[in-house]
């Protein structure tokens, strides 16, 4: 008898969705069912390696069935030296936890998380964790919104 969860179907899973960043690593989780997601704030990472033991937490806490990674793309959609880094975090993510991985354009997120942000609670709100989370909660959402496009 496996004790592996069944697997959950398409619109009904529970995503993890991650801002990459050198320095901090915002998380989000979100529902398919819902198109919504909230943020979990941010891990800190140091040149781009993450605090490993806070992720595990989130992963075991929320049991995700699949992991979204932002990809940091130039305007005209070209990578950048941190596109390869967020890459890798995504491989990582998926040989560590054995969770299907994907990547979502994440072009303007901060800058979208910043203006949702403000629009909350002013420029106090505005703190780097808070801005790494929201910008997880944005990525998140244009996954659900791009895979119900896609149906």
């Amino acid at each position: 008898m496996s004790n592996k969860k069944p697997k959950t179907p398409k619109g009904q899973r529970t995503v993890m969705g991650f801002d990459f960043g050198t320095k901090s690593i915002g998380m989000a989780i979100g529902q398919e069912v819902t198109g919504t997601a909230t943020s979990l704030g941010a891990v800190k990472a140091r040149d781009g390696i993450p605090n490993w033991p806070d992720i595990e937490q989130h992963v075991n806490d929320w049991k995700p069935d699949l992991l979204v990674v932002g990809l940091p793309l130039n305007m005209d959609g070209t990578n950048q030296q941190v596109t390869f880094s967020a890459k890798k975090f995504a491989n990582r993510l998926h040989n560590n936890y054995r969770l299907p991985v994907e990547t979502q354009d994440e072009r303007l997120t901060t800058t979208d998380a910043k203006a949702r942000l403000f629009d909350q609670g002013g420029y106090r709100s505005l703190a780097k964790d808070n801005v790494d989370g929201m910008s997880a909660v944005i990525i998140l959402e244009s996954f659900f919104e791009q895979m119900w496009d896609e149906e």
